[in-house]
């Protein structure tokens, strides 16, 4: 036989094998040209006004890294995913240009970047006059600084930043020195791993209860904890911004938590300790929590906290947490720390305690100092925000049965004083979201509600039926009455970013509508509060004008139960009025406590129409009618609602469905079904259990509950105290049932909770087996979301061609699809 014949031999053979085994190495592919000339559009930039508000800087980043750039050196450890050649994160996102903006007369000047720069977002200094980034290189990542006025940049030579942990780079109060995380100068050279072990890995557990999650990127083995000390231990640093020249501070060491008070003189210091774990991330690791001063001696030791192993399902570690400066105060620490020993299963009156201690009296006092107790809880604390001077504190609880939110409105400096609740909600009542307190950066370089006489200042998305209209409130905190200052028109989307002047009468906003692409616009407000016509800070062209045939409409109806639901309802450029489409179902379940916040819409059609990444609107570039957002609340009490989860999803996507048939755009015998993560696992029990659907595409799912036995999504029971509940909603169980074509897809190197791709990999040999119709594609390299231009290229391209095989071409159906479900 000769060399030709032996090769014609052998590719009929691996033809042959890939064919018996279903598994074949394909070339990336792409999408129509239609879509390819959407997806390549310009990217708009990114926008960020400076402390001192008279400037903005403008950053274009890269949308679609090549997939050379997931190619490179990815160790997983600890939860993180390290990029062993610079030191830092395994594709962190970066920017290729800068530009700054004189917001008074709109005058702009690129800064200029060395060549292939891959820098990040810029940091402000507190006045605005310069601002830091780092730069990522081949073998490092350089300190950069910028000078405002004039849009240089120069780079910090001799130094390496190492941007693993918190806050790589930060200012301190002074506006020219940096608090840099470097690289430690003298490190010694990598380890090598032994090619023969030394012993076994063992693990043990106490006997105590440690529920844990299924954490992706954890140590297993002893040379991964050498790796992690080297690649994660930081020499902190000050940085003089003009010379360059470098200080260190203590001794190199692993820094979850870097912040500087607002004396200038104390930074508070987080500091990861052995022994790690091989079941938790980096995050959960044993800590030293400490105030140092500027010689890096320990003023304050907050708290020695132990791995955090034994923390019940939405429960919270013991000790101090949410640990932060007193951002109005010279140097005061603030704190939060369990009352129930962190199990909300626990009966008790209150289940936190909000702490805080002033530093200054531990010099102004021989003996020891102790915190003071500001506010107990009755529920979970969630979070605290300061407002910037005399005193006032937000804090807030959360109650998980009710999925109940409070507010309270207190005075630290004056503690007599009863706190008051000035916000109470259902977390999911959109309607009645009061917004978020706008805050600046102080002098001191922290963060608090700015103030305006008796006021603080709430921005929020504005959710209402007919969609959502973003505004801009004033809220009086003595009298608690509340006045709209700005509220978008129903005819765009604006939304406000940053106050021009403490009294609101000049502010940026960003507004978009469906055929203008988002710019930023300086409002002015007049005697009345009225806001005219914006003056535009930026100019950003339409980057996809082809999209402008595209129609949109916001869709409500009720399910069977009563329970209203509402999708976008998208039509492709040149849709004629009385076609019936194939059409795409795309959807994410949530959960909800009552009926009323589960009805309640979400979004608005009045934003720029704009796809990117792998959407599902792309397939309206195909022909396809899309049902975006189709929702599908889960119901219930929260200990047992999905026990129907079933029922519920099922009935919401005949609600849907039934709707776009009856509006007389959906054809019923050309609906197919997809969702990513949490959608790709109610896509599958979709088509397990109903027939309403031709096809699926679920990307990134989790299929097997059993493989996450102690909790999914808002689930809290686990699997040995619900088993037959894991079982019902695990299409795993049910893959004989799954009689129409489903597409998997999933990221080779998924690091989400729970969705490792195992689940996908079991799935499709789970249909398989039972005859059904499967295409199962990975896309090497790719996480849980996907990056590179070549994998979503390839994503668009399969989603497409297996929505024109089996829902747009698809023949008519011999039974009605009632009949069927009802079968199932």
């Amino acid at each position: 036989m000769n060399i030709k014949t032996k090769n014609m031999a052998l590719s009929v053979l691996l033809i042959l094998l890939a064919t018996v085994a279903g598994v074949a190495q394909e070339s990336y592919r792409q999408p129509p040209k239609s879509v390819l000339d959407v997806l390549n559009a310009p990217v708009t930039p990114s926008a960020s006004v400076s402390p001192a508000r008279d400037y903005m800087l403008l950053a274009e980043g890269v949308r679609y890294p090549p997939i050379a750039d997931l190619a490179q050196p990815m160790l997983r450890l600890a939860g993180l995913r390290i990029n062993s050649r610079t030191n830092g994160l395994h594709l962190a996102p970066y920017w290729i240009k800068l530009w700054t903006k004189k917001i008074s007369d709109g005058s702009q000047a690129q800064v200029s970047l060395p060549a292939g720069a891959r820098i990040s977002f810029p940091v402000w200094s507190t006045d605005g006059k310069h601002f830091a980034f780092t730069n990522t290189t081949a073998n490092g990542i350089e300190l950069w600084v910028g000078e405002t006025a004039s849009a240089r940049a120069h780079v910090i030579k001799n130094l390496s930043v190492n941007a693993l942990m918190d806050a790589p780079v930060q200012w301190m109060p002074d506006n020219r020195t940096l608090l840099v995380q470097l690289v430690p100068s003298k490190r010694a050279s990598l380890p090598v791993a032994g090619t023969v072990p030394q012993g076994p890995n063992v693990q043990e557990s106490s006997g105590k209860p440690g529920p844990v999650r299924t954490y992706q990127d954890l140590l297993k083995t002893p040379y991964d904890e050498t790796l992690f000390d080297y690649y994660a231990t930081a020499q902190l640093a000050f940085v003089d911004a003009e010379s360059g020249r470098a200080t260190p501070l203590g001794q190199p060491a692993i820094f979850e938590t870097v912040d500087p008070a607002p004396d200038n003189q104390h930074i508070l210091i987080a500091r990861v300790h052995h022994p790690y774990s091989y079941l938790h991330p980096v995050d959960d690791f044993p800590k030293d929590v400490e105030v140092w001063d500027r010689n890096a001696e320990v003023v304050y030791k907050l708290a020695s906290l132990p791995l955090a192993d034994q923390v019940p399902i939405e429960g919270v570690p013991v000790g101090p947490r949410d640990y932060q400066w007193r951002p109005d105060a010279i140097a005061t620490l603030v704190w939060a720390e369990a009352l129930d020993e962190g199990d909300p299963r626990k009966k008790v009156p209150y289940r936190d305690r909000v702490m805080m201690l002033d530093l200054r009296r531990l010099k102004a006092v021989a003996s020891a100092t102790h915190p003071v107790e500001i506010f107990k809880t009755e529920q979970r604390y969630v979070s605290m925000q300061w407002v910037e001077k005399d005193g006032p504190v937000l804090i807030s609880d959360y109650d998980r049965d009710k999925r109940w939110r409070r507010t309270f409105a207190l005075n630290a400096d004056n503690l007599s004083e009863t706190p008051r609740v000035i916000w109470s909600r259902n977390i999911n009542d959109r309607y009645n979201d009061p917004g978020t307190p706008v805050t600046r950066r102080l002098p001191t370089g922290q963060r608090a509600i700015l103030r305006y006489e008796d006021s603080i200042y709430l921005s929020g998305t504005g959710a209402s039926p007919e969609g959502d209209r973003p505004f801009l409130d004033r809220l009086n905190l003595r009298t608690l009455k509340t006045e709209r200052l700005f509220r978008s028109d129903d005819k765009s989307y604006e939304s406000f970013v940053a106050l021009l002047t403490d009294d609101a009468k000049q502010f940026i906003t960003r507004r978009e509508r469906p055929i203008e692409p988002l710019n930023y616009y300086l409002r002015t407000l007049n005697q009345d509060n009225a806001a005219p016509e914006p003056r535009a800070l930026t100019q950003f062209p339409d980057p996809t004008p082809q999209l402008h045939d595209i129609k949109k409409q916001l869709v409500t109806y009720k399910r069977a139960d009563g329970v209203q639901c509402s999708f976008t309802l998208y039509l492709p450029p040149g849709y004629k009025e009385g076609t019936r489409l194939p059409t795409v179902v795309w959807a994410y379940p949530l959960e909800f406590t009552d009926p009323t916040t589960a009805g309640q819409v979400s979004g608005s059609t009045q934003r720029f129409t704009t796809i990117t990444g792998p959407s599902h609107l792309f397939f309206l570039l195909a022909g396809y009618a899309v049902l975006d957002n189709a929702t599908m609340p889960v119901v219930g009490d929260p200990e047992t609602m999905n026990n129907t989860y079933v029922e519920q999803i099922v009935m919401s996507a005949k609600a849907a469905i039934d709707k776009a048939v009856e509006m007389g755009v959906t054809d019923p015998e050309r609906v197919g079904v997809g969702g990513h993560s949490y959608g790709a696992f109610m896509t599958a029990n979709l088509l397990a259990h109903s027939d309403l659907f031709r096809a699926g595409i679920a990307r990134s799912g989790a299929y097997n509950r059993t493989l996450t036995p102690f909790g999914f999504q808002s689930e809290r029971r686990t699997l040995w105290e619900a088993p037959e509940l894991y079982v019902k909603v695990s299409p795993f169980m049910y893959a004989d049932k799954i009689n129409e074509p489903i597409l998997l897809i999933h990221g080779e190197a998924d690091n989400n909770t729970g969705t490792f791709p195992i689940q996908s990999e079991r799935l499709y040999q789970a249909i398989r087996g039972n005859g059904g119709i499967v295409r199962y594609v990975t896309l090497p390299l790719e996480a849980h979301g996907y990056s590179a231009r070549e994998s979503t290229e390839h994503t668009l391209y399969e989603m497409i061609a297996w929505f024109d095989k089996y829902v747009k071409n698809a023949p008519p159906r011999a039974k009605s699809t009632q009949q069927k479900t009802a079968e199932k």
